[in-house]
């Protein structure tokens, strides 16, 4: 029988398995930090990603309203998510308008400040 014989090995040895107790849970513990640190740094990097989604819709819609006389910036607060803060500035040139949307990058962890995008349509004369 194998197993006998390893485990009278070692505790002819001097190792008792009852003094490894508790091991496993201390070094969960130790670990549990990291993993959050883990977690957040990936919700934060998704909020990151949504906000520079978001930013480029409203920069879209911004210009395609811009280009047909509309509201521009009535256009970039509609196409974004009522809980992300958006501004929108556009720029008119000969036959094209440019429109630049910001949006703030929600503070799950960090304050990453903003993302920002910008999207160019042809006027409509």
């Amino acid at each position: 029988m194998p197993y006998r014989r390893a485990r009278d090995r070692d505790r002819d040895r001097g190792q008792d398995r009852g003094q490894d107790r508790g091991q496993v849970a201390l070094e969960y513990l130790g670990f549990i930090p990291v993993l959050l640190i883990v977690a957040l740094a990936g919700l934060q990097l998704g909020a990151v990603a949504y906000a520079a989604e978001q930013a480029g819709t409203a920069a879209r819609a911004g210009a395609r309203a811009a280009s047909l006389d509309r509201s521009y910036t009535q256009a970039c607060a509609d196409a974004v998510s009522g809980v992300l803060d958006v501004s929108c500035s556009a720029a008119e040139g000969d036959d094209t308008v440019t429109v630049t949307a910001t949006v703030h990058i929600p503070d799950l962890v960090w304050d990453l400040g903003d993302a920002t995008k910008s999207a160019t349509m042809p006027l409509d004369h």
